[in-house]
């Protein structure tokens, strides 16, 4: 070995399991540190051979994980995690005094990492869930706070942060790297199909456009055979007949997995569900949604009168849970269930200190299918003869953007490419990567028509047009919770991207759209890059909107999801003031100067100081300085959500 170890024992290693549907192996590895790395072999000693490499610099969280009462299936019953890129690793010791030394080991060694997280999960990851919190997303911002200094934390995050926190993390996330023989290799060695079958619950109906496809029908239940990718299953329905599926129209059928029932909204915050519960206008309409805090619940109720009050009102009420053997959850102390729809179900017979019984359950507005990661599975070319051209609907930077019609029937947005508008051969390799990132907060890429002039990209169609308009036509009209909700979603599609690695380059009002339903997503991420364009190049050939970027990024090209930060605290100040531009008195020159000498945009009238400290902290001049995309979620949501009783 080149380096010195500081510890070197033998310790169980739990496979990163790639499929969900995989069974768990557990194998004993002599696992060795130095003041570099984490390497682990399989320890025979006739031949060690090294099974996995792990660089300190890439470690962005140790801790020991809370088992509870979970059963550890190995003779080392003492886990500790260890978090690098987009992986974690579960590692078993003999004893709690081995743990507690390797962990702080560690530590000790990547206390000066700059990709430390904020917040960790600290339980495990299993069955397609983080067991603490129930989130189903492997790369979810974690629930606890993560200390990496001194003892282990389990204090939790306060669902509403008093202070900024300084952010420990810097710069881009780096995107996860593909497997190598020499980290992951060795999980799959033993592994064999699970004879579980996992089931699914269709949530839309899905009409199969292609002959690999298989349709789907809401409610209907699916077996699926193989995750293709995060956003394509095959799957098999109950005929036999088998296909590909789109991921985000199912969900997997158990007892606590709440997307199952009528009544759970997940992207629905207090804002608009007061506005849905009003417009119902019925004793007793109800809906259950995400809280602001991670993992947890709450349970929004209308009333046309409360005793003492008076007149109609909204109460919500938080769904508290008793961590134990058996976990359970209640509204009212005194009625207990075992999960939270046998709490839902009991509420619609008995108030039980609720302001009334939960009687109409109440859904959002647009429970239209959400778009797929293009038509099919791996179709991104288009064939132009399918598309059918209707109304322009505007022109952008790089052409003509027209409403459409795929095969006569699904309505779209077609943007023609304006010969000499951009770097054409890269940007349809870079649209291939595109299309896969998916999210309700980015507008959807559907493919492309590449082999002809002029290229046509065709994309989801948000009806109401781009952001900034749609301010400025509407100025006077916005309340402060349209705002904030305008804030948070082009906030959830960012924490999308940065959580990809993915930098947009171009964040600003003009650049997020607008649907009929009033969801504003965020457009044209990554384009930038390939646009040629006088408004956006200067003298040395560099690309870059200067109003809305920072000073590495005028002073040296150099980008990051920190950039798209500080174009977010600029997108946020065109919100509150509904469209107005930023530095509108002043030139392009003028600009670097005033923020290089560390001027800022004023605040907002209509902007509270809670929201203008957000953009301020947009605006460090130190890119580490400024908060990740999850962080401002998390604000914003605490925002919205504002004092709910117990």
């Amino acid at each position: 070995m080149s380096a010195e170890p500081l510890l070197e024992e033998t310790l169980i290693k739990r496979s990163q399991q790639k499929k969900r549907t995989s069974p768990l192996n557990y194998k004993a590895r002599l696992f060795v540190l130095t003041k570099t790395q984490l390497c682990y072999y399989d320890g025979r000693a006739e031949r060690r051979c090294r099974k996995g490499l792990i660089e300190l610099s890439r470690v962005r969280c140790v801790e020991i994980v809370k088992n509870g009462g979970e059963v550890i299936p190995c003779e080392n019953k003492y886990p500790f995690q260890v978090v690098y890129d987009s992986n974690t690793l579960y590692i078993f010791a003999a004893s709690h005094n081995s743990r507690s030394v390797w962990v702080q080991s560690l530590k000790k060694e990547i206390k000066n990492n700059m990709v430390i997280v904020a917040k960790f999960h600290p339980q495990f990851w299993q069955e397609g869930a983080w067991l603490c919190c129930r989130q189903e997303e492997k790369l979810a911002v974690g629930c606890e706070e993560y200390n990496l200094f001194g003892d282990i934390s389990r204090k939790p995050l306060p669902p509403i942060p008093g202070q900024h926190r300084e952010e420990r993390t810097s710069g881009r996330p780096p995107p996860p790297p593909p497997p190598g023989p020499e980290e992951e290799g060795e999980d799959d060695e033993d592994e064999e199909d699970d004879n579980n079958e996992q089931v699914v619950i269709a949530l839309y109906d899905f009409p199969g456009m292609e002959p690999h496809d298989l349709s789907l029908v809401q409610g209907g239940e699916y077996v699926i055979l193989e995750k293709c990718d995060v956003n394509w299953y095959k799957a098999r329905n109950s005929y036999g007949e088998e296909g590909y599926i789109p991921s985000n129209y199912v969900t997997e059928k158990k007892l606590n997995n709440l997307q199952q029932f009528v009544w759970y909204s997940k992207h629905v915050n207090r804002n608009k569900a007061e506005e849905l519960l009003r417009r119902e206008d019925k004793e007793g309409a109800f809906l259950v949604r995400d809280s602001s805090s991670p993992g947890a619940y709450t349970v929004s109720l209308y009333t046309k009168s409360v005793p003492g009050e008076g007149g109609a009102a909204i109460k919500h009420y938080h769904i508290k849970e008793i961590e134990g053997s058996i976990r359970q959850f209640y509204l009212a102390e005194k009625h207990l269930f075992n999960s939270i729809p046998d709490l839902i179900e009991y509420h619609k017979h008995n108030a039980a200190g609720l302001v009334a019984r939960l009687r109409y359950p109440v859904r959002k507005q647009d429970r239209s299918a959400p778009s797929t990661a293009g038509f099919s599975y791996a179709k991104w070319e288009i064939n132009p003869s399918e598309l059918t051209f209707m109304k322009e609907l505007g022109s952008g930077q790089f052409g003509l953007v027209r409403l459409g019609k795929w095969r006569a029937q699904y309505k779209v947005a077609i943007k023609a490419i304006r010969e000499g508008a951009m770097y054409e051969e890269d940007f349809i390799e870079e649209a291939k990567v595109m299309m896969k990132l998916s999210h309700p907060k980015l507008v959807q890429l559907y493919g492309m028509c590449s082999q002809q002039r002029p290229i046509y990209i065709v994309t989801e169609l948000m009806e109401l047009g781009c952001l900034l308009n749609f301010l400025r036509q509407r100025r006077g009209s916005f309340g402060l919770g349209s705002l904030l909700s305008i804030c948070q979603d082009v906030a959830e599609g960012m924490g999308h991207l940065e959580t990809h690695g993915f930098i947009h380059r171009d964040l600003a009002a003009r650049n997020c759209l607008v649907n009929d339903s009033l969801v504003v997503k965020v457009s044209d991420f990554g384009m930038a890059r390939y646009v040629l364009d006088d408004q956006y190049t200067t003298s040395s050939g560099a690309k870059f909107p200067v109003k809305w970027s920072p000073p590495e990024v005028f002073n040296f090209c150099k980008y990051s999801s920190k950039s798209d930060v500080w174009s977010y605290g600029v997108l946020m100040w065109e919100v509150f003031t509904e469209g107005r531009m930023p530095f509108e008195q002043s030139q392009n020159h003028e600009v670097v100067a005033l923020v290089t000498q560390g001027h800022r945009l004023y605040r907002p009238k209509q902007a509270p100081p809670t929201m203008y400290d957000i953009m301020q902290l947009c605006w460090h001049e130190r890119p580490e300085e400024r908060p990740s995309f999850s962080q401002i979620c998390l604000m914003i949501s605490s925002a919205l959500e504002g004092d709910a009783p117990p």
